[in-house]
């Protein structure tokens, strides 16, 4: 995991429970085949991909 897409992804979402229960909601529904809504020239992990979508707001969450 890259940590400069972590901090990136805080400043979208700043309480660390919720990205960490949005990023691995989304590694499991990529794991079990869903398209990824990012794409990128470079190798990215799942969670990478996942902290992207979060970063580019393809991923939001509602209280």
């Amino acid at each position: 995991m890259k940590y400069i897409l972590v901090d990136e992804a805080k400043k979208v979402i700043p309480n660390p429970n919720i990205l960490i229960n949005l990023v691995s909601k989304r590694v499991k529904q990529l794991k079990n085949g869903a398209e990824p809504w990012v794409h990128s020239l470079e190798k990215l992990s799942l969670e990478d991909i996942a902290l992207r979508e979060i970063i580019e707001k393809k991923i939001t969450f509602e209280l």
